[in-house]
C-alpha cells in the first residue's frame, strides 16, 4: 500500500476526519483538487469577490435540458468552508426524528441525537465555536458548555435584537467559528463569503487540517483531480486514479474516504462504474446521486430611511421562533439569521442600481438570510453525462418557505423596518448541498451504513454532506464535522486497531 488512509477532499468532512485519525499513527494522504488561498489584495476586496468572482471556479454543470451553469462551488484547500459564514449550528433534536412539513415528510436519522451528541461537543471544541446556551428555546441538550463566549453584537444589532424581543421573538447569538479580534486585525470586513487566509475564521483548513498536519504521518497533496475509484471483484477499492501536473497517477490505500462534497462524491461514484458494478460504485440501491437537497433560501434587506447601520460584520444573530412551528397544523417553517453586512459593492454585484442608490441602501440596511428545509426526493438527483455533471434539483417545500418569508416580512415591519426587499437564491448558489449518498441500515435503500461505510465496498467510506438523510433548516457544517469525528473514532477502533 502507498498509504494506510486516503482522503479525497480537504473540506469540512475530509479535513475533520483527517484531524480525528491523525494521532492514530496511520499514514494518511489527503488529495485536494485545488490549491491554498494565499493572502492578497483580493481576499478582502468585495468587488474582487462578488463582482469579478476571482475565487470562483470556471467549471460548468448542466441542468436536465443541457443548459450549462456555473455552480458556485469553490475548489481550494479547505473547500467551500473557506468562504462560509462560519455558522456552526447543531441540528435540533427533533431533526433526528420524523417531521411533517407543509410539503411532505422529513425522514428520521438511523441514530438518535443523544447518541450523536458527544461528537457535536468534540467538533465545537475543534472549531473553537463561540456561542451562548439558553437563548433559543429550540437549542438541544449539550453535554458541555461553549469554551468561548459569543461573538458580540455590534450596537445596531443589539438595538435590532431589542426590537425583535419587543415582538415576542427570541433572538439569540449565532454559534460561530470566528475569533473576531484575529479576523478584524487583517481587515475591517465581514467574514461571510470572504475567503479566510489566517486564523480568524475557523474553517476546514485553519482548524481541521491544521490539527491534522501537526502529525508527520499526514500528507496533503494539492492539484489532484480524482477521476476514478478502481474496485476489485470483491468490491474493495484497489486504487484511486487522479491527474496532477498533467499526468495520470494512481495511489493504493487500505482505507479510502471520499469527501469531495455531496455533488462531486456522487458523480465520482457513478463515473467509477465497471463490469462488476455497472451502475456505479456503492449503488446497488440505485440511490447514489438521488435525494439531492439544497436549502430553500431568501436574502431580505430591511431598511429604515432615517436609521443607519454602521456595522462591519453584522452576522451574529438569529431567531428560531418558526423552526419547529408556525405553519398550518404548526408545521415547521425555518431559520432566520443575519447575513454578513451588505456593502455597496456586494449589492451592486446583485442588482443593477446606480452607485448612489446602492450606497444609500447599504448604509441603512440590516440584512437577513431566511432558510427552510428542502425535503428529499429520489428524482432530485445528480447524474453524469460523459464527463459532465447533470444536476436536476427539484425544489420541495417551497410554499412553507414562502410562508416564512411573508411572516418575517410582517414581523420586521412591525419591529421598525418599513422597507423590505427580498430575493430568492437559485441553483447557482450552493446553499448547503447535501443528501446524495445517504446513510442507513438498509442496503436496499441507502448507499452507506450507519458508520458511513459503503455497503458494497468494505474499505470505502463517504464522509461529507452527502450522508445526510434530511437537510433540516440550519447550516450543516458542524453536523458534517461531528459525523467525521464519529467515523474517525469508529475507524480507529475497528479498522486501524486490527
Amino acid at each position: 500500500m502507498d498509504t494506510d488512509v486516503l482522503i479525497i477532499g480537504s473540506g469540512m468532512g475530509g479535513a475533520t476526519i483527517a484531524a480525528g485519525l491523525a494521532s492514530s499513527g496511520a499514514r494518511i494522504t489527503i488529495l485536494e483538487r485545488g490549491e491554498h488561498i494565499r493572502p492578497s489584495a483580493d481576499t478582502r476586496d468585495a468587488r474582487a469577490i462578488f463582482e469579478r468572482g476571482v475565487f470562483r471556479n470556471d467549471e460548468t454543470w448542466d441542468d436536465p435540458s443541457g443548459n450549462a451553469f456555473n455552480p458556485g462551488n469553490y475548489y481550494n484547500v479547505g473547500g467551500n468552508s473557506k468562504f462560509y459564514g462560519a455558522v456552526l449550528f447543531r441540528y435540533r433534536a427533533e431533526d433526528f426524528g420524523v417531521l411533517e412539513h407543509m410539503g411532505g415528510t422529513s425522514p428520521a436519522w438511523p441514530i438518535t441525537y443523544e447518541s450523536f451528541e458527544p461528537w457535536y461537543q468534540k467538533a465545537e471544541k475543534l472549531y473553537e465555536v463561540r456561542g451562548a446556551s439558553g437563548e433559543d428555546p429550540t437549542e438541544p441538550v449539550h453535554s458541555g458548555s461553549y469554551a468561548y463566549p459569543p461573538v458580540p453584537h455590534e450596537p445596531a444589532i443589539d438595538a435590532a435584537a431589542r426590537r425583535l424581543r419587543d415582538q415576542g421573538l427570541h433572538p439569540a447569538h449565532l454559534p460561530l467559528g470566528v475569533d473576531i479580534d484575529a479576523w478584524l486585525s487583517e481587515g475591517e470586513t465581514g467574514w461571510d463569503a470572504h475567503p479566510n487566509t489566517g486564523d480568524g475564521k475557523k474553517d476546514a483548513e485553519s482548524a481541521g487540517l491544521k490539527a491534522a498536519l501537526r502529525h508527520n504521518t499526514v500528507r496533503l497533496e494539492t492539484g489532484c483531480d480524482v477521476t476514478r475509484l478502481v474496485s476489485a471483484e470483491d468490491g474493495r477499492i484497489e486504487a484511486v486514479e487522479y491527474r496532477q501536473d498533467g499526468a495520470l497517477r494512481r495511489i493504493r490505500a487500505g482505507i479510502v474516504i471520499l469527501s469531495a462534497g455531496a455533488v462531486n462524491s456522487a458523480a465520482l461514484l457513478l463515473r467509477s462504474a465497471n463490469d462488476n458494478f455497472p451502475t456505479g460504485l456503492a449503488n446497488r440501491s440505485d440511490q447514489v446521486g438521488r435525494n439531492f437537497m439544497n436549502h430553500n433560501t431568501h436574502a431580505m434587506i430591511a431598511l429604515h430611511p432615517f436609521r443607519r447601520n454602521p456595522s462591519v460584520y453584522q452576522k451574529t444573530m438569529y431567531f428560531n421562533d418558526f423552526y419547529l412551528g408556525g405553519g398550518p397544523g404548526n408545521t415547521p417553517l425555518g431559520n432566520v439569521q443575519l447575513l454578513g453586512k451588505i456593502t455597496p459593492a456586494i449589492l451592486a454585484s446583485q442588482v443593477p442600481l446606480p452607485a448612489p442608490v446602492t450606497a444609500w441602501i447599504a448604509r441603512r440596511s440590516v440584512d437577513w438570510y431566511l432558510m427552510s428545509e428542502d425535503l428529499p426526493d429520489p428524482e432530485s438527483r445528480v447524474t453524469v453525462r460523459g464527463d459532465r455533471i447533470v444536476l436536476d434539483w427539484r425544489r420541495s417545500n417551497w410554499e412553507a418557505h414562502l410562508l416564512l418569508v411573508r411572516k418575517v416580512r410582517k414581523l420586521l415591519r412591525r419591529a421598525g423596518w418599513p422597507v423590505l426587499l427580498s430575493r430568492a437564491f437559485d441553483r447557482t448558489v450552493p446553499s448547503h448541498q447535501c443528501g446524495t449518498v445517504r446513510f442507513g441500515e438498509d442496503p436496499s435503500r441507502n448507499p452507506l451504513d450507519i458508520w458511513c461505510r459503503t455497503h458494497d465496498h468494505a474499505n470505502l467510506f463517504v464522509v461529507d454532506a452527502g450522508f445526510l438523510p434530511n437537510s433540516a433548516a440550519v447550516n450543516p457544517a458542524l453536523t458534517v464535522a461531528a459525523q467525521a469525528l464519529r467515523i474517525a473514532d469508529h475507524i480507529r477502533s475497528r479498522d486501524l486497531a486490527a
